[in-house]
């Protein structure tokens, strides 16, 4: 085969729907593939289920007014997802939390991993500091910039 034949035929498949040729000729021997383009990575984003809210009675109202502003008085340092993932407590399913609220830590520590696309991530505490609230459930998925702790600092 001479070059103005190889030409040709890269040529024509390059035109055509075949992805793959491949011929033979004596010794002579060529395989051509086309180069496909990758298809786009889908990302899929979860959202928690929503929950209906529990009916109130009257009385019952002021006191869960009062509990929501107690709720909403905490203060500190809140400790945000860096990534979209799945966040988890602790290194495995046997294994306790990394920590519980009320517990002390030091800036470095891990808090939780946030896993996302398969690689584990840990989460650092930011402060030194208490731990005043767990915002997520274990193996729910977080969104970016989702704040996953409240830390007193000390």
């Amino acid at each position: 085969m001479d070059l103005k034949l190889i030409k040709n035929l890269l040529t024509m498949i390059s035109d055509s729907e075949v992805d793959e040729v491949s011929i033979e000729e004596g010794e002579f021997k060529i395989s051509i593939k086309k180069n496909k383009p990758q298809p786009a990575q889908e990302q899929v984003y979860y959202a928690p289920p929503a929950q209906a809210a529990p009916q109130q009675t009257p009385a019952a109202a002021p006191a869960q007014d009062k509990a929501a502003h107690k709720a909403d008085d905490t203060s500190g340092e809140t400790i945000k997802s860096p990534i979209v993932g799945t966040f988890y407590s602790s290194p495995s399913p046997e294994d306790p939390p990394y920590v519980k609220v009320g517990q002390t830590v030091k800036k470095g520590d891990v808090l939780c991993i946030v896993e996302a696309m398969k690689i584990m991530n840990e989460i650092e505490a930011e402060v030194s500091g208490t731990i005043t609230k767990v915002l997520v459930d274990n193996a729910q998925p977080v969104e970016f910039d989702q704040p996953l702790f409240l830390i007193q600092p000390s």
